[in-house]
């Protein structure tokens, strides 16, 4: 079942901010995530039912630490789109 803890972060960059001005909102989760699970979640901790939820998942990148291969995690992204005239308080960039 998925909790508030499975959100990572919402996302603030050029395109996600536009985005939030158009009332949809980008947030990075655990992969474990599901569409259905995130809908409860902003239902249950937001007060607000999402109209309408696009997912992807991204690999995490492969990096050099100190000449050593590495690998970031990998993640989910969601944009999350809200009803009409809907907000959420929390949200500040």
């Amino acid at each position: 079942m998925a909790d508030i803890t499975d959100i990572k972060a919402i996302l603030y960059t050029e395109k996600t901010i536009e985005l939030q001005e158009n009332g949809v909102i980008v947030v990075q989760t655990s992969p474990r995530m599901t569409k259905s699970g995130l809908k409860e979640v902003f239902k249950e901790y937001f007060g607000v039912t999402p109209s309408k939820v696009n997912s992807l998942r991204q690999d995490g990148k492969v990096k050099r630490f100190k000449g050593k291969l590495g690998k970031r995690p990998d993640f989910k992204k969601f944009y999350v789109t809200l009803p009409e005239g809907a907000a959420i308080a929390n949200l500040s960039a």
